[in-house]
This record gives structure tokens, C-alpha cells and sequence, in this order.
């Protein structure tokens, strides 16, 4: 069973059948499975003890097992041990995962004969179905309208009137509801009828008399092609968003595997010069400088076709007039599930501006004696264009400023005779700006070698602007080093869209977060405060500043789970029954299942969170009984946070409690439901989380 324990199950051994008796009468158990050769064991299937254990069979007969023993006695599978072993038990975590979906999907079904609607009815609730019958069509209509139906199997003969039903309103149930359908009929149907009812969207056709292991494996399959449909859809929508925002912000072209350019943006024919007519279907040597070495181009095709990974690097092109232009590139190849190369994507970040002025540098320092008095004119011709279009600053070796140019005292805020004699760090910079990090600029600078780097820096007035920023130590003859001169770019507007679009994404993230608290009544606010409590005990437990701002993002999807969870469940202001509540209970599989194919760090903790933040850290909680630090500290944190929020605030089934009963529990849930840790941290700075709660108060209508 090492396969189940490397996938996060809980897995126990036992040979002897008192040994097993004995287990399930003192544990909770979810699966058993077992051989079926001992007549002991055989009489352990029959109990009626554990019928509600949900069993899998290993069996090298299988046609000797009886249908009515398997779907009275909770058999969910029966696996044959004659061919190909060794695989089917790797496929298990994969079955079991099949299975816990599954009681999440509702299906409805009709016969025209009751044995046989059962029957089927059995089969599917050991898979794990909700199950709902009918041998009504109007029954039908209304429990689509009352329930989430994932799947109906319709018998077009439950009536003379049912094909007509199917005809009237097919469209309704799959187009309009969303509902995958199913139809069995007799056995002795005509082509044009397969052909008619396939293409109006039902997704199987299958004919009497009904093979039930058949039906069901069709039943998951169908749903699973469903969910994966609907998975693809979101993900492409997701992928036309980030396009957007790429060709929105950079150069971008894309290439056949050949190289031929099959795409380019607005921004590539802007720098370029050519319009898309003339780039599209040629080589990207239609731009390529003469200046630029062949071997880089060597080194990137060997790097993206042969390795297929990305290249970077700087590359210098020719526009269409004959002058040039910098970018920095990285070539991505795009690889299909094959291993196939199918396109290359490039995008772009110029960088002319800062690539002259290197240029320049250059050529000051080729200055011989015949040329001295025409270096000397371009010279000044140079420093004029970079005083136009940079940002200087120079330093002496006593870190005291003597000149700047307009544009440093126009970003700055200061005049000129309040900065020229005074020492560097009269400039001032945020308290996120770590010392160390100027001192590591000014070690390596004194060290005669050129910084580079991006510098966060306050004006007058008090903003905050940015900029990227080459430092180079200005040497004599000798080596000796006279004066430092910055060199720099304002990306302030560019910081700021960045920090603006983290922000946006900020909002997505807590907007989903909101979704699935509106749908059981709670305000937008729970997912504010539960985000900024779950930051701060973060930090209290001594997480990283990037793993605070992730845990910060991701708490408030902790309940999109719910998106899943019926109305009449979310919002029944008694108490819910058992049923009710296992079904409550599975939005945190919900969640997790929504967000845990993302490649996204946020959305990948997201999943965490939804997932793990109703565990308990003494194992009694749910949906895995993890325990203790198995328990994911995002999960652990987001728990306190939640419940500490949830019991202050109003609710359909309850009223806010008072913070003395909140506290009481919460001290006498330390290592029951809490990490003790975050308990202690949690009280020796409660002010704080109160502050919190005062700034985020739900708004009374």
C-alpha cells in the first residue's frame, strides 16, 4: 500500500480477520480494501456493521462474484489479480480520487422499470453518487430546476410521451442548465436516430438491456469530460487575459518551428517600423543588425531548438529607416504534450536608451590624440543627449553630492544649492529599503566596479519614485578612482502600473474569496479581515515577508469551495442534518480541486488554504484528518483566522458572540483545534487583531 501512503492517504495493514474486526469497531475507516478467497472475509463483506464502509475487492475470478452481493454491501469496485497487477494498484490513488469526486455529482435517473431503477440507483450511490429517480417527465423538469444534476439518464421509454420530452427540451437541459444527458433505449434504433440525438449535444446512447458496470464507468467519464471541458474553458480564458497583458506591456512576435514570423503586436511594427503585412511569413533576420555577432544567434537556436529552453539575452536590430534599436529578449519554445516544438513566443523590453549611454562611455574612453579635438566636440554632443535623456548624478570618494542635472533635481524635489555639497544620503528612502542593500551598492562601487540596480528613493514632497540605475566609479590614468556618477532611468510609471496590476490581482483574488461568502450570506469584509489576520499571525510565527504577502492573497479563497454547495444548504439557518453536512463539508475538496492545477504560487496556496484551513491539529477535523504540523501552517493560520472572524460575526444560523465566550474557546481549543503556537501569539498581541477587526466592520444596510 505504498502507493496510497506516497498520495497523502492513511493506510493500515492487517492480515488476521480479528485484527481487522477489531480496528473497524474502534476506527473510522473510508476504504477497505481486501482479498475475497478466505470465507472469513466473505462473511466480514456481509456485516451489517460496516456496510457503510465502502469496499474494493481483489478477485482473479470475477464473473463468480454476485451482482446482488456487490451492490447491496457498499462494493464500490472489484479488481482483477490476473492480468497486469502491478498496474491497477498504481491506478488506485488515482480511483480513490475518482471516487470522493463523486459525491460531489448529483445524477438523475429514469426507467420504466423499477427493479432495474434499483438497481442502477445502487450501483451508483457505492460509487459514491448522489443519486435521484424518477419514472416521471415532469418530475424531471422540476428536480433540474430544484437540484444541481450533473447527469441524467433518460429512458426514452418511460412513457409513449418521454421522446417527445426529449425532443421539447433537450436544448434546455444541456444548453441552458448545463446538464450532461444520457438516454438508453430499445436495442433496435436506426442510424439516423444515433446521428440526430448525438450531434444535439446528449453525450452516449445506450441500448437495452443496460450493462450497469458499463453505465457507470460511462456516467464518470462523462462527467470528468465535463469537468475537464469547463477547466479548459476557464483556462483559456485566463490564458487570453495574460496575452492581453503582455501585449499590452512588451514586444512580442511568435515564429513556426521553422522561424517563419507568424505574429507580431502593435509594439514590435512600432519600433521596428514595419507593419505587420511585411514581417508576417519572413525571418526575423529581415531585422537583424550587422553589428551583431552570428555565434549569439548560434547559441540561441541551439539553446531553444536542441535544449528547448528559454534563451535571454540582448539583441541589437535595424529598423526598416536604418537606424537602430536594443531589446532584451527571451525566446520561449512552446512545447506540446509530445515533446514538439510547435512555436517560439519572444518578448521584448527596450532598452536603447540605456545601451547608448553604454555606447558612450565606450568612446570617452577611445579618445587618442589625433582625434582629441573631434572626441572632445562629440563628446559634449553625447553629454547633452544623456543630460537630456537620463537622470545624473555624481558623487565624490567622500560620498558628497557635486552635480546633478535637471532632471534629477525635476524627479528629486530639491534645488540645486540644496544638494551640491551635501552628503549622499540626504536622498532619501523608504523604510522597506534595507541598509544593507545600499551598502552592498557602495561596497561593490569602491570596490572600481560598476553597480546596477534598481533604486526606490523619496522626493521632497515625500513620494516615492523609482528608477533603474548604472553606477559607474570614474577612474584617472592610474586606476585611482575620482568620482561616481549614477546614471539613471525613471520607471516610476512602470513600477506603479506593476504595483497597480498586483493590486488588481489582489482584488480578483479577494472578489473569489467573496463570491463563495456571498453565496452563504457573509460579507466582503470577512475575506478582508481574514486576509490581514491571517498576514499578521504570519509574521508572528516568523514566516518570510513573500510568504506573509502570499498567505495574505491566498486566505481569502478560503471558502470558494462553496461555489458547489447548494443554496438550500448554505443559507438553512437550523442546523444541518447529516447529510447536509457532509455535503457542506466538501467545499474545502471543492476549493482545492478548483485551484490545484494552477501553476500560479498564489492559487497554489490558495488550494492549501481551501483545503486545509478546517483540519484540526488534533486529527478530528476534516476532509483528511491530518494532524499537528502535517497540518500546512497556511491552513493552520487561516483556521484561527477564520473562526476568530466567523464566531464576532453575524450569521444565518447564529448571532455574533461576545469576545470573552470568543476567547474561551479559542484558549480551550489550544491543541485541540489550534496550533498552540498560534494561540500563544494570537494573545500576547490580541489588540492588534482587535484593531484589525474595528477598521474592517461590516456595513449595516
Amino acid at each position: 500500500m505504498k502507493t496510497l501512503t506516497k498520495e497523502g492517504f492513511n493506510t493500515v495493514e492487517l492480515s488476521d480477520i480479528k485484527e481487522v474486526y477489531n480496528y473497524l469497531d474502534t476506527h473510522e475507516v473510508d476504504y477497505l480494501l481486501m482479498g475475497s478467497k478466505s470465507n472469513e472475509f466473505t462473511s466480514l463483506i456481509e456485516q451489517k456493521n460496516y456496510k457503510h464502509v465502502k469496499k474494493i475487492i481483489f478477485d482473479d475470478s470475477l464473473e463468480l462474484i454476485d451482482e446482488a452481493l456487490l451492490l447491496s454491501n457498499r462494493i464500490i469496485e472489484v479488481i482483477g489479480t490476473q492480468y497486469d497487477i502491478e498496474s491497477k494498484i498504481k491506478n488506485l490513488p488515482n480511483l480513490l480520487e475518482r471516487f470522493e469526486k463523486n459525491s460531489y455529482k448529483t445524477v438523475l435517473v429514469t426507467s420504466e422499470d423499477e427493479q432495474t431503477l434499483k438497481k442502477i440507483e445502487l450501483a451508483l450511490i457505492n460509487r459514491n453518487f448522489e443519486v435521484l429517480t424518477s419514472q416521471s417527465n415532469n418530475e424531471v423538469l422540476e428536480l433540474v430546476q430544484k437540484h444541481t444534476i450533473d447527469m441524467v439518464l433518460l429512458d426514452l421509454e418511460l412513457n409513449e410521451k418521454t421522446y417527445e420530452f426529449f425532443i421539447q427540451n433537450r436544448n434546455h437541459l444541456i444548453e441552458e442548465l448545463g446538464v450532461s444527458l444520457i438516454v438508453s433505449t430499445a436495442s433496435h434504433i436506426s442510424a439516423q436516430f444515433i446521428k440526430n440525438t448525438l450531434r444535439s449535444g446528449v453525450v452516449d446512447i445506450l441500448r437495452k438491456p443496460l450493462l450497469l458496470d458499463e453505465l457507470v464507468v460511462k456516467i464518470e467519464l462523462s462527467i470528468e469530460n465535463s469537468e475537464q471541458a469547463w477547466e479548459l474553458k476557464c483556462s483559456t480564458q485566463l490564458l487570453e487575459q495574460y496575452k492581453s497583458t503582455v501585449d499590452r506591456s512588451s514586444i512580442v512576435s511568435k515564429t513556426d518551428p521553422k522561424g517563419m514570423i507568424t505574429y507580431v503586436n502593435e509594439a514590435f511594427c512600432k519600433i521596428s517600423g514595419y507593419t505587420q503585412k511585411e514581417l508576417l511569413g519572413k525571418a526575423h533576420n529581415l531585422v537583424r543588425h550587422p553589428d551583431m555577432d552570428p555565434l549569439i544567434f548560434k547559441d540561441m537556436w541551439y539553446t531553444i531548438k536542441e535544449l528547448k529552453q528559454p534563451w535571454k539575452g540582448k539583441v541589437k536590430n535595424r529598423k526598416k529607416d536604418g537606424s537602430d534599436y536594443w531589446v532584451q529578449t527571451i525566446i520561449n519554445p512552446i512545447i506540446n504534450a509530445n515533446g514538439e516544438i510547435i512555436e517560439y513566443i519572444g518578448i521584448r523590453t527596450d532598452i536603447t536608451d540605456v545601451e547608448r549611454t553604454k555606447e558612450y562611455f565606450q568612446k570617452q574612453y577611445n579618445i587618442t590624440r589625433g582625434n582629441f579635438n573631434e572626441v572632445m566636440n562629440l563628446s559634449k554632443l553625447y553629454e547633452d543627449a544623456i543630460e537630456q535623456s537620463n537622470i545624473i548624478l555624481r558623487i565624490d570618494t567622500q560620498r558628497k553630492i557635486t552635480y546633478a542635472n535637471e532632471m534629477f533635481y525635476e524627479i528629486s524635489g530639491y534645488r540645486k544649492e540644496e544638494l551640491i555639497g551635501q552628503p549622499y544620503n540626504i536622498i532619501k528612502r523608504p523604510d522597506d529599503v534595507k541598509k544593507s542593500f545600499i551598502d552592498a551598492m557602495w561596497k561593490t562601487i569602491e570596490a572600481g566596479k560598476i553597480w546596477k540596480g534598481q533604486l526606490k528613493n523619496i522626493n521632497k514632497k515625500g513620494k516615492v519614485y523609482h528608477s533603474i540605475a548604472t553606477v559607474v566609479p570614474i577612474k584617472n590614468a592610474k586606476g585611482e578612482i575620482l568620482e561616481y556618477m549614477s546614471i539613471r532611468k525613471d520607471i516610476t510609471p512602470v513600477v506603479e502600473l506593476h504595483e497597480e496590476l498586483e493590486a488588481t490581482q489582489r482584488e480578483i483574488v479577494y472578489k473569489m474569496g467573496e463570491i463563495g461568502e456571498t453565496r452563504s450570506k457573509e460579507t466582503g469584509n470577512h475575506v478582508k479581515r481574514v486576509a490581514e489576520y491571517s498576514q499578521l499571525l504570519g509574521k508572528l510565527s516568523g514566516l518570510s515577508e513573500k510568504e506573509c504577502e502570499i498567505l495574505f492573497t491566498a486566505s481569502p479563497m478560503h471558502d470558494i469551495g462553496k461555489v458547489g454547495i447548494p443554496d438550500a444548504i448554505l443559507h438553512k439557518p437550523g442546523k444541518l442534518d447529516e447529510k447536509e453536512w457532509k455535503i457542506m463539508k466538501s467545499h474545502s475538496t471543492i476549493g482545492y480541486n478548483i485551484l490545484k492545477n494552477s501553476k500560479r504560487e498564489v492559487l497554489k496556496a490558495a488550494a492549501i488554504v481551501a483545503r486545509e484551513h478546517h483540519e484540526k491539529w488534533n486529527g478530528t477535523g476534516y476532509p483528511r484528518k491530518l494532524k499537528g504540523e502535517d497540518i500546512h501552517i497556511f491552513g493552520r493560520i487561516t483556521a484561527l483566522a477564520d473562526v476568530f472572524d466567523a464566531l464576532g460575526s453575524d450569521r444565518c444560523y447564529k448571532k455574533a458572540w461576545k469576545d470573552e465566550d470568543i476567547f474561551k474557546l479559542i484558549k480551550e481549543e489550544r491543541a485541540e483545534h489550534f496550533d498552540p503556537n498560534l494561540v500563544d501569539l494570537f494573545f500576547d498581541h490580541v489588540d492588534s487583531f482587535k484593531a484589525i477587526r474595528d477598521k474592517y466592520q461590516d456595513k449595516i444596510e
